[in-house]
């Protein structure tokens, strides 16, 4: 037993380092996320329950068989089931039954409800593509975040890195007499921002750790390093292959949301036609056959011809017997035996049943008004999704739209940043500017660089939401 205790532990140790060694790239993520999300496994089981719905409907056409069999002791007062007398003796009985019947025709009831099913089970299916679709997207936008966060922290390192290297500087030049205590002191001020930056970007890459592992199902205390590609090397589309009115005509035919709408009313309109066939008459065949035991049934076993005096009488003192005027038969009886009994009591029928739904309180007509206003229902919702998925792939291209511009100018700003940097740090070597001059134009480099790689990761997430209303999935 202990023996076992150790192997397993072993094994567990074991799947636990190989997930902690591994680093996950985009797809890695998207594939565990997908397989571990307990919101998609409950999906898909959702999605097995309305195909044995299915499955169970089309089994419905065929002609249904039940046996029945009800073994019985029955004793006080009872009737003879052999004589039908009343009596008061103890007997076992048992009936047996094998029924079965069909519908020869029901207005096609159990075929739209068939095919309603099959189009339900349809949707079940479509709508888990939908959140591994959405699960997908959210894993990706969570990738994207954490290099986003890892680049902000590189950036506010080399920072950080540049101004202990001008404080290293500056002190040796306020210890030799060329520059006051004040540059110095400004600088270690300086240090101290940037060290909280870092501090605050590192804590900023393991929130988004977190979260990413919380869209993965992947516990929160397991060793977690994601593959850190350069943000250029993310495929993205050409913004000119993603216009508005083709992604719109890609989404309405491949998006998972799209199909369920499809899928659910054309499951209502199979309802609505069951429904109404409902309220007409049903015909069916049925046939059983049956049979019964009882204890106390017997038969005869033999017949014995009786030629003896039945009696006596006297005549005149002297005694004479009296014998019948002719034999007569005396049975011989015993318990008829179980199959014999079976075989004696077997019983057939077949027959034809008509159901004509006359006056039920309005509940077939109402069931079938409702589902009506079903259908509508479900007309309306599919064209106010449709309505709302044109509007978010026009918002989405505008966004992409203002991204890439504010991207392009970022790196205008990076460069201006730059220059201005660069300048300041030559007239500050000369003693031309002051500290405060120079940690000024240092900020306004870091402020520039950090908005270029955010609205570089905001561009390039804000072209794969495009790219996901095509339905055709992520380019990771």
């Amino acid at each position: 037993m202990l023996r076992k205790l150790f192997f397993s532990l072993f094994i567990i140790a074991m799947c636990h380092s190989s997930i902690a060694q591994q680093k996950w790239d985009l797809r890695k993520c998207v594939d565990y996320a997908l397989a571990n999300n307990i919101t998609v496994k409950q999906t898909y089981i959702q999605s097995k329950i309305s195909t044995l719905q299915y499955n169970q409907s089309k089994q419905g056409q065929f002609p249904t068989l039940n046996f029945s069999g009800s073994p019985s002791y029955n004793s006080g007062r009872n009737q003879d089931p052999t004589s039908f007398s009343l009596i008061t003796q103890s007997y076992l009985s048992a009936n047996m039954q094998l029924q079965s019947s069909v519908d020869i025709f029901n207005w096609y009831s159990k075929q739209n409800t068939i095919a309603a099913n099959k189009w339900e089970a349809e949707a079940a299916r479509a709508s888990t593509d939908k959140l591994k679709d959405d699960i997908a997207l959210a894993v990706s936008n969570s990738y994207l975040q954490i290099l986003l966060t890892m680049e902000q922290e590189k950036i506010a390192k080399v920072q950080l890195e540049q101004t202990q290297q001008q404080l290293k500087n500056t002190r040796k030049l306020v210890n030799a007499g060329s520059l006051p205590e004040l540059n110095a002191a400004e600088l270690k001020a300086q240090v101290a921002r940037d060290s909280s930056t870092v501090v605050s970007a590192k804590g900023n890459v393991e929130q988004a750790m977190l979260n990413l592992k919380a869209y993965m199902s992947l516990d929160a205390a397991t060793p977690f390093e994601i593959v850190a590609p350069p943000v250029e090397f993310i495929p993205i589309e050409k913004i000119a292959d993603l216009q508005p009115e083709n992604v719109y005509a890609l989404a309405i035919a491949n998006l998972p949301q799209q199909r369920v709408n499809d899928f659910k009313l054309k499951a209502a309109q199979k309802n609505s036609a069951s429904a109404k066939s409902k309220m007409y008459p049903t015909i069916a065949a049925f046939a059983s056959l049956g049979s019964g035991y009882n204890s106390r049934a017997q038969e005869i076993t033999g017949v014995t011809l009786i030629n003896a005096p039945i009696g006596k009488v006297s005549i005149s003192g002297t005694d004479y017997s009296v014998y019948p005027s002719q034999p007569y038969s005396s049975y011989n009886y015993s318990k008829t035996k179980f199959f014999r009994q079976l075989d004696e009591n077997f019983r057939q029928s077949i027959g034809l049943s008509l159901s004509v739904p006359i006056f039920n309180g309005g509940n077939l007509r109402t069931n079938w008004e409702r589902s009506k206003l079903t259908v509508k229902n479900l007309e309306l919702q599919k064209e106010a999704d449709n309505q709302k998925i044109k509007q978010d792939i026009y918002q989405a291209y505008n966004a992409a739209i203002v991204a890439m511009e504010k991207f392009n100018a970022s790196k205008k700003s990076v460069e201006t940043a730059e220059r201005s940097y660069s300048y300041a740090q030559k007239r500050y070597d000369v003693g031309m500017l002051t500290t405060l001059e120079l940690v000024t134009n240092q900020n306004n480099l870091l402020r520039a660089k950090l908005e270029l790689v955010q609205n570089q990761f905001d561009y390039v997430f804000k072209m794969k939401v495009l790219e996901f209303y095509k339905g055709q999935g992520l380019k990771l």
